[in-house]
């Protein structure tokens, strides 16, 4: 089933919410995703895809406390669920999988 795969974008979205930890909220992300993705990354697109994470139970998200720089507004904050965790080890062991395949092409 197609929800049930990880697309590109939305496995990159994943590890930068696994990598930042308490700093993975939109703003945030969009800026580490265009820094190290050399693309430009809209956020609406990184909306987009947590919402679609949390709904395939891969990120969970929660209202950070209010913050002085914001105005006193709270941020969305997400973190990776055990099954984003799982998500993101069987993708890595796809593309050793594939990366193994090209290797041993010439035999």
């Amino acid at each position: 089933m197609k929800g049930d795969y990880l697309g590109a974008f939305e496995e990159l979205v994943l590890r930068a919410v696994d990598a930042l930890s308490e700093a993975a909220y939109g703003a945030n992300l969009q800026r580490v995703l265009e820094r190290e993705a050399r693309r430009v990354v809209s956020l609406g697109a990184v909306h987009t895809v947590l919402e679609r994470l949390e709904a395939k139970r891969l990120v969970q998200s929660a209202e950070s406390a209010p913050t002085a720089e914001r105005g006193g507004r709270r941020r969305r904050v997400f973190r990776v669920t055990a099954s984003g965790r799982w998500a993101l080890r069987e993708a890595e062991s796809l593309r050793r999988r594939l990366s193994a395949l090209r290797a041993g092409a010439g035999d």
